[in-house]
């Protein structure tokens, strides 16, 4: 039962997250890639910051502390949560939103493969089933011109973003066992602003308090509560697991794109969310099997 709840917590994260496609792409009329990428960080760190305030001064928690040893971990964290969500917002911007949500499930492979390769973590065989699927798919999505085997450079973008956020997902499993909402306060303060800083070098920074205003909430809720409930999630599923339940995010992101820019999806898109949605029930569903 208890499993069952940071399995509903991982499905919540990737809800939330969903949300940050379609209406990211709202705002790239507006405001440039970088800029809402520091925006979305710093709602994150900024919201999550007074919930972890309010915590401190009404109630008693008892996480482990940070230590010298994790330093690499939360500085490659930092560096890649600048990096990945700057392409991502590039590659929205030359590219359908729905193709972008569904692209955003290669962070389960990526998640995965780091986690396999890298650290060690045991994948089990559905799993790897679901890696498979959701590789073949997001080439498909990726492919501009079947005929001619054109590559989209948008959806590569988003791709290169994914494998970012893959290897990112691992560090922070190596912090899951500290304080989760400290974890996503880092992440958001120091992230945004290093694309702060990104942004005002390039001179992108539009202020337009408003929609500012817009995409700091935006951040909150999308990033900040999801990374969260992401975190605790990992601390007691694993990364590559809880990427597997994340895995339902480009589904409630493409519906919400499709729903809200009216667009028509294309065959290549039909065929991918198909194969998508299959890779998602395996993954979803793999049970503590040998690797």
């Amino acid at each position: 039962m208890k499993t069952n709840k940071y399995i509903l917590y991982a499905i919540l994260a990737a809800v939330l997250y969903a949300l940050s496609t379609p209406f990211s792409k709202l705002i790239l009329d507006d405001l440039s890639p970088t800029f809402i990428a520091s925006l979305l960080y710093l709602g994150a760190g900024i919201g999550m910051g007074i919930i972890a305030f309010l915590r401190m001064k009404f109630t008693d928690h008892d996480y482990e502390r940070f230590t010298k040893s994790e330093l690499p971990a939360i500085i490659g964290m930092i560096l890649l949560d600048i990096l990945a969500p700057i392409i991502l917002l590039f590659g929205l911007n030359m590219t359908n939103p729905e193709n972008v949500a569904l692209l955003n499930n290669f962070e389960v492979v990526a998640t995965a493969m780091f986690a396999f390769f890298i650290f060690k973590e045991a994948i089990p065989r559905r799993l790897r089933i679901a890696i498979i699927l959701v590789t073949v798919a997001s080439i498909i999505l990726s492919v501009e011109d079947i005929s001619a085997f054109k590559f989209n450079f948008g959806s590569l973008l988003v791709l290169l973003a994914a494998l970012s956020w893959g290897l990112e997902n691992n560090l922070t499993r190596r912090l899951s066992l500290n304080d989760p909402l400290m974890v996503v306060v880092i992440k958001g303060i120091f992230s945004g602003l290093g694309s702060l800083v990104i942004a005002f070098s390039l001179n992108e920074v539009t202020l337009n308090i408003q929609l500012m205003l817009l995409t700091l909430l935006l951040g909150f809720i999308a990033y900040g509560l999801s990374i969260f409930l992401y975190v605790t999630a990992q601390s007691k599923l694993g990364a590559a697991k809880t990427s597997a339940f994340y895995a339902f995010a480009p589904f409630v992101g493409a519906i919400l794109s499709l729903i809200i820019f009216k667009e028509v999806p294309g065959f290549n898109f039909l065929i991918a969310i198909i194969i998508m949605a299959i890779g998602s029930y395996f993954a979803s569903t793999e049970k503590k099997e040998k690797a």
